[in-house]
């Protein structure tokens, strides 16, 4: 059997049990068992999960066997409201508030806080809330604590009243001294019935190119351009686009009508942008053909009404920017400069980018700021999306012009340079790319002949050659009438001969007869060209005189002649022979021993020659070849054997002749001797000596003196002989007359004669090479002259010509005047020089001999290419301060510009660091590049952001000249950019009042002020029920807080929006307000009448009797309604007052106070009339949408006495037919002499009556704050 707790039917019900409790514990008894203690229960199903079991309820902290569920929580409610009777008893004997009130509230404070937290800690079934219930559960307790010991009163009577007023109304005395609810009586809604629901549609509005693209016009592949005109919430059925030339400024108008905007919307419909939504903003495009300035001139809608057209800038449709090579010659030599020109047309300033490709390495470059000098452009002072054209318009900035730009570098590097376009952008930033088709000519040779997009040049080396091998000193010994190659060394500017091109060569030639000691040729040497067909061949000469080099060239380039350049051809004379012979004797016997042949040749050593030896009887003989070195030879022929011998010379060969034959008697010989003095010449090497100059040997003699010396010089096969007498010395020395002709000599010794007057023959000999031309120096050329534009400090290395034997000594005046002296190692060096001026040869001086100096090439003239240069515009500088230059000041977001102006090499780059000192806050300095392709720039200055800016230039480089700080002078541009004003309403929406007419007291309007006084302030006033604003000037405002007196000329009765416009500072500075700018609303009422409480006759039911007294209270009024005699009591206050509840005459008969107790007689009537009514839209609710700018017809009809005053209210729709109730907007009040009348409405909004007056009375609508409707924001337009 089971015990538990008795229970009352409305107590919990019992708590589940868990089972026996010495079987199973841990499973629950059934909660849904019956009454009945030995009734058996049925298992319930197990319900399968879709996870796991969740897991059993924890057991309580007290068993349940010891205390079951309901008992413990029987035991916590018992206690908890045990704590209230405790907390209720320290209330009760609570005295001073201020020492025992915080004490005791933190003790219940804490206690609850234990006793509701630990509650949890018990795990009683049923009491286990969440964390979140505890809390709320222990706030409600701590707020109970704070009013209990705080003796904070409960405000229960006031709670009670307001319930009951609530519940039941506001009771007043009536005229028939019976409470009556004024609602009931004020608020009679059958008065007023009907409304007029008008929805404006969205405002429409066109915007010709929204975006602001630019568009260009080719003529060809785009002949034609789509102008986007953004249409808002409007249908149009007309479209007029106004179209000046640019050229003529001619106007004309382009009329779009119904069709073709209907054309226009459905291709429009195809694009993804395209919203069927009329409220949606639509995008269509009108296409043109023409170039100019195209701009709305007007849009209609369907309603036939205007639509507001938004002015952006104008959209300017210009001819497309190009930009093509002009003709130029497709082949030029290396070290020339291309000199190429682009032709750009198109809208500036310009900018191209063009690639160069120099043996297929690209690179690519940009011109920019392309524009005439003279040029005067909005595009060069302001950004294109901030283009605002005047209404005044001058096109003549936006036609195209025509410049030209040079490209010209030194092309120091052979081979093909191509120089292609690949875009160009004009000053609206139209873009056109040219694709890498438009670079395929159609064959390279077409490509050199026309000019468009690219330009090749073939850059070829330059030839350059000298002689090898043969020398004015070295010449070329040639037999008579054989021809021989001219030995010339071909190479170029680059590594070698240039291969498979023909060479023209240009030499002089002077024949031997003619030839001069001083420069080798003679008067009038013969010019000769010749042209071989590659560097494999060369000019054949035979003709014996002097050759020397002049120039060469190829088919496409001139070329240098490098020494030697001289070569001289001698024919010498063929050799010839003469014999003497001389019997050798022995000294002791004095017989012949044979023949001693003295053998004197003409011809070119060395010799050889051929004898044969015969002896009679015999018909063999002998052959003999004796080879001599010099122009004497002696030998000596002794036969073997004795007999009579004969010597026959037969052949004789020299260095140019071969195997001449000999004939003559005199050369055969039949024998014929004594040796004695001889003599030698000291000197045996070959001795050098200068035309014009004598030589001197040395000879040294033995035997017995006094003796004489023959001897003889020998050149081109003549001889000079000479002879000394009586010489008694050992040594002699013999010098030659003047060699006037260069050669080779020989000093031959021939006999000499002793004292005895023996002769012996000598043989001894000495060469002198005597040289053919004195030593030459000139300057060579540098491409064809001898001038040359270096950068300023760079080495240039003038190329020097001289002839002669190295080494050379070259004595020259450098560039100031002072002699100096180098050593060059060849004959083709440098002399290395970097400053400017004129270089002057004057000596020469070689190995030997001293030299000439050309006249004609003597000189070399070095100039310096201008440094780079710039400077501001004097008419863009406001003063100088030293290198300081300041600009006017500005206005913070104005457009302002500086002209740079270049002098140079373009393209120009000037390095400039922008610094800024901003009024508020701080902007780290930006370092910028100004990039010029022509010689004048505009410099952006920066006006963004209001402060002192420092535009400081760095750095400058041209074509030329990297930068160079040495000579470069840094100037600063300084300008101040002023804040510009502000202002702004002290208090934004509020309303003010003002009277119709002028009077003390009158509220003014706050506005404060930022800038530099003093102000000027433009004042925008919109009445209510008109579209055009007024606008009303302040001038010479000297304060920051101003108070703005709206003069009464510009005040109507209504409401009025106040808005700032425009307000400009002391600075010049202005700044116009926006229509988001925050405003202010004004009320201008009538005069207010205000009626004495004794004067006014007429009543209204519903309306309030009010009455002055004078006197002591209490007071007894005495007066009649409708006949009916009534007496009435006031026991305080001096006012006495009636509801009216229902028309008739009201009439006061007397008065009595409590001071005096007499009863005052008067005569005061009031008649009470009843209540007019209106209906609206014949009293249903009407729903009518028009366009903006629209009118909607209302309809009131009036009952009651006329004249009908009413006032109506405009609030705003919350949903489409405006079914909820709206914020009121605005406030109107109308009089009608009739029973029915017409208003024309604008604005959007529901329009419903909330009060009518008729000749009486007058009645509000219930649930209308009319004070607030009169502070709405927005007024209505009525027409």
């Amino acid at each position: 059997m089971e015990h538990g707790t008795p229970r009352l039917r409305s107590a919990f019900p019992q708590t589940p049990r868990r089972g026996d409790g010495d079987r199973n514990p841990q499973q629950r008894a059934n909660p849904f068992r019956t009454s009945a203690p030995s009734s058996q229960q049925k298992p319930l199903p197990q319900i399968a999960t879709l996870k796991s079991s969740p897991a059993p309820p924890a057991e309580p902290l007290i068993p349940e066997t010891i205390i079951d569920a309901p008992s413990q929580r029987l035991y916590a409610v018992a206690f908890w409201i045990a704590l209230w009777g405790w907390r209720l008893f320290d209330f009760s004997n609570l005295v001073d508030a201020e020492e025992q009130s915080l004490w005791l509230f933190m003790k219940w404070v804490a206690i609850d806080g234990v006793f509701l937290f630990g509650l949890p800690g018990l795990r009683i079934p049923w009491l286990e809330w969440s964390s979140a219930t505890m809390t709320l559960i222990f706030l409600a307790h701590a707020v109970a604590d704070g009013m209990l010991m705080f003796r904070i009163p409960i405000p229960i009577m006031a709670g009670l009243a307001v319930l009951w007023r609530g519940v039941w109304g506001a009771y007043e005395t009536a005229i028939n001294e019976h409470g009556v609810n004024p609602d009931t009586v004020l608020f009679n809604d059958s008065l007023i019935l009907g409304r007029q629901i008008i929805h404006i549609l969205p405002e429409g509005s066109a915007i010709l190119n929204p975006e602001r693209h630019a568009f260009c016009i080719d003529g060809q592949a785009k002949n034609e351009v789509r102008l986007p005109i953004m249409i808002n919430a409007t249908e149009p059925i007309g479209i007029d686009i106004m179209h000046m030339d640019l050229d003529t400024q001619a106007n004309s108008t382009i009329r779009i009508s119904k069709s073709q905007i209907k054309t226009m919307h459905k291709e429009a419909s195809r694009l993804i942008t395209y919203s069927d939504n009329p409220n949606e903003p639509k995008t269509l495009y009108f296409t043109v053909k023409k170039p100019g300035l195209y701009a709305l001139a007007k849009v209609v809608d369907a309603s036939n009404l205007e639509v507001s057209r938004k002015k952006l800038a104008h959209t300017v449709v210009v001819p497309c920017p190009r930009a093509e090579f002009l003709p130029a010659q497709a082949d030029r030599c290396r070290g020339e400069l291309s000199n190429i020109e682009l032709e750009a047309v198109g809208t500036p300033p310009m900018k191209i980018k063009y690639r160069k490709v120099v043996n297929k390495t690209p690179q690519t470059s940009t011109f920019e700021n392309i524009q005439p000098e003279d040029l005067v452009s909005p595009l060069l002072k302001q950004n294109v999306d901030a283009l605002v054209v005047p209404n005044k318009v001058d096109t003549s900035w936006a036609k195209s012009h025509t410049m030209r730009v040079p490209l010209s570098e030194g092309l120091v590097t052979s081979g093909t340079w191509v120089y292609a376009i690949d875009e160009v952008v004009d000053g609206f930033g139209n873009r056109v790319q040219y694709s890498a088709n438009s670079h395929k000519p159609e064959d390279k040779k077409n490509a050199k002949t026309t000019h468009h997009l690219h330009q090749y040049i073939e850059v070829h080396e330059r030839p350059v050659i000298n002689l090898k091998g043969c020398t004015p000193q070295q010449p070329l010994k040639v037999p008579k009438g054989k021809p021989r190659a001219l030995p010339i060394q071909y190479a170029s500017t680059g590594r070698g001969a240039i291969p498979d091109t023909p060479y023209n060569i240009e030499y002089i030639f002077s024949p031997q007869a003619d030839m001069s000691s001083t420069s080798g040729h003679g008067p009038s040497p013969q010019t000769r060209k010749e042209t071989v067909k590659n560097a494999r061949e060369v000019p054949y000469i035979s003709e014996p005189g002097l050759y020397t080099l002049t120039g060469v060239s190829t088919d496409f380039c001139s070329g240098d002649v490098l020494e030697p350049a001289s070569c001289l051809l001698e024919n010498p004379p063929e050799p010839r022979l003469q014999i003497s012979s001389n019997s050798i004797h022995d000294k002791c016997a004095g017989s012949s021993i044979g023949l001693r042949v003295d053998l004197d040749l003409v011809g070119t050593p060395p010799f050889e020659v051929e004898y044969t030896m015969s002896r009679k009887g015999n018909s063999h003989h002998e052959t003999g070849r004796e080879r001599i070195n010099g122009l004497r030879g002696q030998i000596e022929l002794t036969p073997s054997e004795a007999g009579s011998y004969e010597y026959k010379f037969i052949k004789i060969s020299d260095d140019v002749y071969k195997k001449q034959e000999l004939s003559g008697e005199h050369l055969t010989l039949r024998q014929d001797v004594k040796p004695s003095a001889s003599a030698r010449l000291v000197q045996q090497g070959r001795q050098i000596t200068c035309i014009d100059h004598a030589a001197t040997f040395e000879a040294q003699l033995t035997g017995e003196h006094p003796f004489k010396l023959d001897y003889e010089l020998i050149h081109n096969g003549k001889r000079h002989k000479m002879s000394q007498d009586n010489i008694s010395s050992n040594f002699l020395q013999l010098e030659t007359p003047i060699l006037k002709e260069g050669g080779d000599y020989t000093m031959a010794l021939v006999s000499i004669t002793d004292k005895n007057g023996c002769t012996e023959f000598l043989k001894d000999e000495a060469k002198v090479t005597v040289r053919h031309q004195k030593p030459k120096v000139s300057f060579g050329q540098i491409e064809g002259r001898r001038t040359v534009d270096t950068l300023e400090g760079k080495q240039v290395a003038l190329p020097l010509r001289l002839s002669g034997e190295g080494p050379w000594t070259v004595r020259y005046l450098d560039s100031q005047g002072h002699e100096q002296s180098i050593r060059p190692r060849g004959p083709n060096d440098r002399l290395d020089v970097d400053r400017e001026g004129i270089y002057e040869l004057i000596s020469v001086h070689d190995n030997v001999c001293p030299g000439l100096v050309d006249t004609g090439a003597k000189d070399f003239q070095i100039n310096w290419i201008p440094r780079p240069q710039y400077r501001i515009s004097p008419s863009d500088i406001a003063s100088q301060k030293s290198n300081v230059l300041v600009r006017a000041e500005v206005c913070e977001g104005d457009e302002d510009a500086v002209e740079v102006l270049f002098k140079g090499s373009p393209p120009y780059e000037l390095t400039y660091v922008q610094t800024v000192k901003p009024d508020v806050g701080t902007v780290a300095p930006r370092t910028k590049d100004l990039r010029a392709a022509v010689n004048v720039a505009s410099l952006r200055m920066e006006t963004a952001v209001a402060g002192a800016y420092e535009y400081k230039f760095l750095k400058l480089r041209d074509g030329n000249y990297e930068h160079s700080p040495k000579h470069f002078t840094p100037l600063s541009i300084t300008q101040k950019v002023n804040a510009r004003p502000s202002a702004a309403f002290v208090t934004p929406g509020k309303t003010y009042s003002f009277c119709s007419v002028e009077s003390d007291g009158e509220e003014v309007i706050p506005v404060s002020l930022h800038g530099v006084p003093p102000f000027e302030l433009e004042v925008e006033i919109k009445h209510h029920g008109t579209i055009k604003p007024e606008m009303v000037h302040y001038t010479n405002i000297e304060s920051k807080s101003h108070s703005i007196r709206i003069p009464h000329s510009r005040l109507h009765l209504g409401k009025s929006a106040v808005s700032l416009r425009r307000v400009s500072d002391a600075r010049g500075c202005s700044r116009f307000l926006d229509n988001t700018t925050p405003r202010v609303q004004i009320s201008v009422h009538d005069a207010p009448t205000i009626v004495s409480l004794e004067e006014r006759t007429d009543y209204c039911v519903g309306d309030r009797l009010n009455f002055g007294l004078s006197g002591v209270a209490p007071f007894q009024v005495f007066y009649t309604f409708e006949g009916h005699a009534r007496k009435a009591s006031v026991s305080s206050g001096n006012t006495f007052k009636r509801l009216a509840e229902k028309p008739g005459t009201f009439q006061i008969t007397g008065l009595q106070d409590s001071a005096s107790s007499c009863k005052a007689s008067t005569d005061i009537t009031k008649r009470i009339h009843g209540m007019p009514s209106v209906r609206v839209s014949k009293g249903k609710d009407s729903y009518v949408d028009i366009h903006e700018g629209g009118q909607a017809e209302l309809t009131f009809d009036f009952g009651g006495t006329p004249p009908f005053e009413f006032t109506y209210t405009r609030s705003s729709n919350t949903d489409k037919y405006g079914k909820k109730k709206g914020q009121v907007l605005d406030m109107r009040s109308e009089v009608s002499d009739e029973h029915s009348m017409r208003i024309w409405a604008s604005e959007e909004g529901t329009y419903e009556v909330v009060s009518i007056k008729d000749a009486h009375c007058a009645y509000t609508k219930a649930g209308i704050n009319v004070e607030q409707a009169k502070g709405a924001k927005k007024r209505l337009g009525y027409y």
